[in-house]
Formats: structure tokens, C-alpha cells, sequence
């Protein structure tokens, strides 16, 4: 338990606005990182407190409600500051009413005690939890010390009747709420970790209990307003109990089935969690709204439109019953030392996370998860956030992640540094994701790793800067790209003069990816073999603003372009008007100039005002009619001997030829070997090239252990073999080596499966190439 004392820095710095904030909490300078060592930069001085909230006049129309850990009664009214109410307990006995306030003094610190308000404000009329009395005394602070019931039962699934309960604040079906002006606490050991077992615990949680709900009640829960609330100290082992804790914790929660629960309804909707502090807390800063209604595994799937699969945990179900928590605005956070991923949003549409800093992140947690991202997430972006000290992961482990089943999110504007990890995870099953004008410094493991799924639509990193140490980076791309990948108008600068940029770890990675107009500079001169082939690629030296060594850090999040300005270019760089338009670039760099100047943008994250301003430009050069080698089978017929009559219908033999990766075929469950796929050119075809690729997303594996490729011999009227494969087909495999084939009708014949698989194959392209001319 935290004694009662003097208010630490960050808590302080709460009351008297961002700017001293950050300056208290960073103590940092707009200095280079080269010189931040040098000399010690003295923080800002502190401002004037603000007034706390409860000091002033209530203009809701409610009643003030008055609570003092020392001088108060329980058998008072509570209704003034000389009889106000002492423990928390009463206020959690009462029902308040719309405009109510909740004040809690400063100074005073309630130990052991949960604060849970029952009742609901209403539109413009909300109950706000704030604080009272000496605007120069410390935050009114719980202390909860890990008194909070478990949110499981004996046998380990979760209880209905405590889930969401484990906050030292607590709303459960609960709307209208404002809380600022309050500090946090809920560990029962301050000097020691938990490492095992099945604690949970928050600082303020926010949850719809589906099972809970009265018949006919809304359950959509409405405005919620979280800021100035300084967070710490929230401990939990750092293991996946399949439940989310945190500072700031939303969550929806069902026992039964996402399919036993209405449409259009389970969420939240206009929330704004903004200037908060956190600070060594499990398992995330902010965590909102992740949805669980027994969604987990392949029992809990479904089949999309385009006949994919997406695994329950995958919530796609959250777009096809639109399920999104709406209009949500997160930012100006400073989140250190948190044990998983530091700002974990999902199941949100109309998001904006702005001004978020992470200073360490997956602290305590050795598993998947990033610094700030998106999962199941629509029509939103992230943007001025910087994150930075992130651990040396094997899995995701990056500042950022293009994750799950989004649709039309976007990265933007992101400045991280110094996250071993690598830059960007990448999973798929989305569509439309866009990353431009980020700034990666040192974030020397993968760029752009892993990518598990094909996506419905292509993905564009556009106009990036990643500076890297070429001998420390592990790979640009780590497995292998599923589906369409642009990469336009980038910077890739490599500081090593001893090892050339490692592109991928497997033989074909890039195979999806188009290249335009980057520049690929290499200190050391000399370019890896791996090296990408691109129209219009550059290799030179950008001629940034500032030297790369001495990229800015601990200028805080609020100076985020200052950081940014650093790597804009001279006047002279050979890379302005080198680069490539294209709509995806957006309408501004990251320092707000308009795209673009010139006869063209420019390559990197800033454009410059050099030439005249093209206010409205038209993308006349489509990178996207760039598709690499000519597929001699696209849009040719393709009949199978086999097809699976599930997805409703979808998974039909001409998705094997359609150039979509996003499509598949499947055979029937009955079907037996071989299973034939034949492809009509219409006349014949010379080739020398087969492209195969089985369908092996998130919990489908590879089931082909054998097959042929036979040509039709019109002579004899006939199947001839001239290849076989005994080795499987799995993803992204092409089979050369047969020479010059000419015939008009080609078939793949899938003779025998893997010994372990019990379903029939599943298959999502076949292309014909001919290499040779």
C-alpha cells in the first residue's frame, strides 16, 4: 500500500495543464538525442494549479455530493464540504440522478475501498466523479490494493456476475459519466510483481454486461469522459487469462454466443479519454472495448462474402452485426512502463488516438501484442502518436500494427524510435490500410513483420522515413506478403557502413509487393542483392534538415513535428519532386504542408513549398495498373472436379483464376483423389511457369502432399504429365524447371493429401507465367 504523502510529479502535473505535464514527466529539451546526454536540460517551470472542478459551481442541475476520508460522516448528508460523507462505501450504496456530482477531496486517500456509483446521467446532464478543496493538495487517491473480486468462477470461466468489477472505479451498464481529477491505484504489493495466477485488476472500468441488461433496455451506452486521472501501479500476472485489465478499461461481456445477441446494439458511443498519466500498470494503458461473446476458435467463426474463414477471435462478427463502439476520441496520454501493449483499441468506428506517448511498452508480458493499434476497427486513424522503448519480441512487439479485420484505418503522422522490435506488425483479413508520413528511427527488428492473412484490398506505405542500423536490423519484410502490398514515395536509410538493408527472410517475401519511386540509401555504398526492384527507384543521399544521428527525442508528444522537422529535406535533395502521386497520400504531410508542390510530391515524410501548389491533383500514372509479370490464366475458365457447396456457394473454382488472393476454391469434404482443376486458355499458350497457392490462413494448414501438372495433348486426346511435386504445395510455391510448355488446356492434379489433415484442400490462385519471354 502507497503511504499518504506528497503528491509525486506526474500527479501534479495533472492539474496545472499538458504542457508542464510533459515537461515534469520527460524533463527533456527539443535536443538531438546525441546532445541529450550532455547536459541537463532543467524542467519547465511549474504553472499556477487550475481550480479543482468541485470547487466550482455545478451547471448540470444536480446535487453536490461531498466526500472526506478524514473529517467526514457516514451519517451526514453529505451534502456540503462540513458534512460530507467518509468512505466510499456510501456513495456505492447510492442511487445518484442526472447532474449529480460525486467530489472527492484532495488530500485524502481511501485505502482498500472501490468507488462504484450506481445510476445514469443523461444527455447534458451527465454524474461527473472529480475532486474538492486545495487545488495545491495531491489528487484525491484510491488506493484499492487489489480488493476486487475475481471476475472468474472456480473452474476458470468468467463470472457474470463480477466480470467488469475489478476497477478501483466502476461503471457496469452505466452511462453519462464524467471522471477527472483523480488519482488511481489497485496493487496489494507495491515492491513486487505477480507472475502467476488469475488477478484482475483496474484503474477505471467501464463495462456492458450483456446478461445483466433488463429485457428491453438499451445497450448501447452513451458519452463517457475520462481525463486528468493519474493512474499507477496496477498489478496482474503477466500471463493471457482471455480478459482485458488497465488504467482505462472498456470492455462488452456475454456468456453465450455473439450469434445470441442482437444486432446493432452492444457498444459504446461518444467517449473521450484524454491528458491522463499512467504509469507501471497491467496489462494496458487504455484497452477499449474489446467484445467477448464466446468468440474464441474455430467453433466460433464464420465465413465472410468472399468465402474466407475468419476464426472467432479474428471478430468479424463485430462488422457483419455492427457491433462498433462509435465516435471516440483518444489522446494527449502519457503511458510508461506498461506491461502489454500500452493503448489496445478494438471494435471502434469514427476513432481518433492523437497524442498518445508510450515510454515502454510489453514490459512484463512476453507475448503478442504492440504500443498503440487498432484491431477489428473501422474508419478510423491514429496519428501524432509517438512510442518508443519497446522490447526485443520474437512476435509482434512493434510500435504499431495494421491488424485484424480493419477497414479503411489509417496510420499517420506516428513518430517511434527506438523499439527493437521493428516498426510495423502487419496480420491482414483487412481492407484499405493505409501507413503514411511515419517516422522510424532505430527501430531496428522487422519494418514490416509478419502478414498471417491476404487482405480484401490492396495496402499502401506511402511517403514513410525509416532510418535503420542495417547491421542490427533483422529483416525490411520477415515471412511473406499475402496479397498486394504499394510501397510508394519512401525513404529506407540504412546509418551501417558495414551490412546492406536484409529485405526478407523467405525466398519470394516480396513476391506481392510493387516499388515505386523509393529511395534506398546505403551509408556504406554498397546495395543488397535483395534490393527490390522499383520504377523510378533512387539511391541517394536525401539531404535531410538534420544529421540522422542526432534524431530529437524527449521533446514530448505535444512537439511531435519538432521531431519530424529533423528529417525534412534541403532545398537541394535530388528527392523533392521525385516522388509519385497517388490518392492514398492523403492531402498533407506531417507537418501540415499541403500535397503537393511541383511537378510532383516528394519522396519522405515532408513536402516542400518549391514550386507551384497543385491544389487539387489527379492521379494521372496509377501504380496500381503496376501488377508485375503477365498471368497468362487470369480470367480463364476453370472447372473442377470438386467443389465445397458451403459459404454460401462462394467457394467456386473461378476465384482460383479471378487475381484476387482475398478468394478461394475448396473442394467438397467427400471428395476423393485426385481432384482435378482444369484451366482453358482458349488457344495455346506457351509458358514455363506455375504459381500455386493453398489457402493457409490463421488455423488452416497446408493439406497437399502430392500433385501433378499435365498438359492437354489435342494429337492424342490426352493428359500429360511434365511435373509432379511429392513435397507439398503450401503457400506462395511456383514449380519451374519443365522447360517450354504449349498446349490450350492446363490441369492441377491434386493427387494425395498430408497425413495429419483431415479436410480436403482448399486453394486460392493458380497463375501461369512465362519467365523466359
Amino acid at each position: 500500500m502507497k503511504p499518504v504523502g506528497t503528491a509525486p510529479p506526474a500527479a501534479r502535473a495533472l492539474r496545472v495543464g499538458l504542457t508542464a505535464l510533459l515537461a515534469v514527466l520527460v524533463a527533456g529539451s527539443l535536443a538531438p538525442a546525441a546532445a541529450a546526454a550532455d547536459r541537463p536540460t532543467p524542467a519547465a517551470p511549474a504553472a499556477e494549479p487550475e481550480e479543482l472542478p468541485g470547487n466550482t459551481p455545478n451547471r448540470t442541475g444536480g446535487t453536490d455530493y461531498y466526500i472526506d476520508a478524514r473529517a467526514g460522516s457516514d451519517a451526514a448528508p453529505g451534502t456540503s464540504p462540513k458534512r460530507a460523507w467518509r468512505s466510499l462505501a456510501k456513495a456505492n450504496a447510492t442511487t445518484f440522478r442526472p447532474g449529480d456530482r460525486v467530489l472527492l477531496k484532495a488530500g485524502e486517500q481511501w485505502n482498500d475501498q472501490q468507488l462504484w456509483p450506481k445510476g445514469s446521467g443523461a444527455a447534458n446532464r451527465p454524474i461527473t466523479i472529480t475532486a474538492y478543496g486545495d487545488k495545491n493538495a495531491r489528487l484525491p487517491y484510491i488506493a484499492t490494493n487489489g480488493r476486487v473480486p475475481s471476475p472468474f468462477r472456480a473452474n476458470g470461466t468468467k463470472n457474470p456476475d463480477t466480470v467488469g468489477l475489478t476497477g478501483a472505479i466502476v461503471l457496469r451498464n452505466q452511462q453519462y459519466f464524467e471522471i477527472n481529477n483523480v488519482e488511481l491505484s489497485n496493487d496489494d504489493n507495491f515492491a513486487g510483481d505477480i507472475t502467476t495466477g488469475s488477478y484482475v485488476r483496474d484503474g477505471i472500468a467501464v463495462s456492458i454486461n450483456a446478461d445483466l441488461l433488463p429485457a428491453g433496455t438499451d445497450s448501447v451506452m452513451d458519452h463517457f469522459r475520462i481525463s486528468k486521472v493519474y493512474v499507477h501501479d496496477l498489478d496482474g500476472p503477466s500471463t493471457w487469462q482471455k480478459i482485458h485489465y488497465g488504467g482505462v478499461n472498456f470492455q462488452v461481456f456475454g456468456g453465450r454466443s455473439y450469434k445470441d445477441y442482437g444486432t446493432g446494439g452492444h457498444h459504446f458511443k461518444d467517449v473521450r479519454i484524454e491528458n491522463n498519466t499512467f504509469e507501471k500498470v497491467e496489462l494496458h494503458a487504455v484497452q477499449f472495448a474489446f467484445n467477448w461473446f464466446a468468440a474464441d476458435g474455430v467453433d466460433a467463426g464464420q465465413y465472410d462474402e468472399s468465402g474466407k474463414f475468419h476464426e472467432g477471435w479474428e471478430q468479424l462478427w463485430v462488422r457483419t452485426r455492427d457491433l462498433y463502439s462509435r465516435d471516440v476520441y483518444i489522446g494527449h496520454n502519457y503511458a510508461e512502463s506498461i506491461g502489454q501493449g500500452a493503448f489496445q483499441f478494438a471494435n471502434a468506428k469514427n476513432m481518433t488516438a492523437e497524442y498518445n506517448e508510450v515510454n515502454g511498452f510489453l514490459e512484463r508480458y512476453d507475448a503478442v501484442s504492440c504500443g498503440l493499434y487498432l484491431w477489428a476497427g473501422a474508419d478510423s486513424v491514429m496519428q501524432f502518436n509517438e512510442v518508443y522503448g519497446g522490447p526485443d519480441n520474437e512476435f509482434d512487439g512493434t510500435p504499431w500494427d495494421l491488424e485484424y479485420t480493419n477497414f479503411n484505418v489509417t496510420y499517420q503522422f506516428n513518430y517511434s524510435h527506438d523499439n527493437a522490435a521493428g516498426w510495423m506488425a502487419y496480420m491482414g483479413n483487412s481492407s484499405n490500410s493505409v501507413a503514411r508520413y511515419n517516422l522510424s528511427v532505430n527501430d531496428n527488428g522487422v519494418l514490416v513483420k509478419n502478414m498471417l492473412s491476404t487482405n480484401y484490398s490492396p495496402t499502401y506505405f506511402a511517403n514513410n522515413t525509416f532510418v535503420y542500423d542495417g547491421a542490427d536490423l533483422d529483416y525490411m519484410h520477415d515471412e511473406t506478403f499475402l496479397s498486394k502490398v504499394y510501397f510508394l514515395n519512401n525513404i529506407f536509410y540504412n546509418t551501417s557502413a558495414a551490412r546492406a538493408t536484409p529485405w526478407y527472410r523467405r525466398t519470394g517475401a516480396l513476391r506481392q509487393a510493387v516499388f515505386s519511386n523509393n529511395d534506398f540509401y546505403e551509408a556504406g555504398g554498397t546495395h543488397s542483392a535483395q534490393e527490390p526492384p522499383d520504377r523510378n527507384k533512387l539511391r541517394t543521399d536525401p539531404k535531410f534538415a538534420g544529421n540522422p544521428a542526432d534524431y530529437v527525442t524527449g521533446a514530448g508528444v505535444k512537439n511531435i513535428r519538432t521531431a519530424a522537422a529533423h528529417f525534412k529535406l534541403r532545398d537541394d535533395s535530388p528527392l523533392i519532386d521525385a516522388g509519385r502521386y497517388n490518392p492514398h497520400l492523403g492531402t498533407e504531410d506531417f507537418l501540415g504542408t499541403h500535397i503537393y508542390y511541383g511537378a510532383a510530391p516528394e519522396v519522405g515524410i515532408a513536402e516542400s513549398r518549391i514550386g507551384a501548389q497543385v491544389p487539387d491533383p489527379v492521379d494521372t500514372d496509377p501504380i496500381e495498373n503496376e501488377q508485375g509479370r503477365v498471368n497468362l490464366a487470369l480470367g480463364k475458365p476453370v472447372t473442377a472436379s470438386s467443389t465445397h457447396p458451403g459459404a454460401n456457394g462462394t467457394l467456386i473454382a473461378k476465384n482460383l483464376t479471378d487475381g484476387n488472393p482475398a478468394t478461394r476454391w475448396a473442394a467438397a469434404d467427400d471428395a476423393t483423389y485426385p481432384i482435378t482443376l482444369d484451366i482453358d486458355f482458349g488457344a495455346n499458350t506457351t509458358f514455363d511457369e506455375i504459381y500455386l497457392d493453398e489457402y493457409t490462413d490463421s488455423g488452416t494448414n497446408p493439406r497437399v502432399r502430392t500433385f501433378d501438372l499435365r498438359r492437354w495433348d489435342a494429337a492424342t486426346g490426352a493428359w500429360v504429365t511434365f511435373a509432379s511435386g511429392a513435397d507439398g504445395i503450401g503457400h506462395d510455391r511456383s514449380v519451374t524447371g519443365f522447360g517450354d510448355v504449349t498446349t490450350s488446356r492446363l490441369r492441377v492434379a491434386l493427387t494425395g493429401k498430408i497425413a495429419t489433415e483431415v479436410y480436403t484442400p482448399t486453394m486460392t490462385e493458380i497463375a501461369v507465367h512465362r519467365a523466359s519471354g
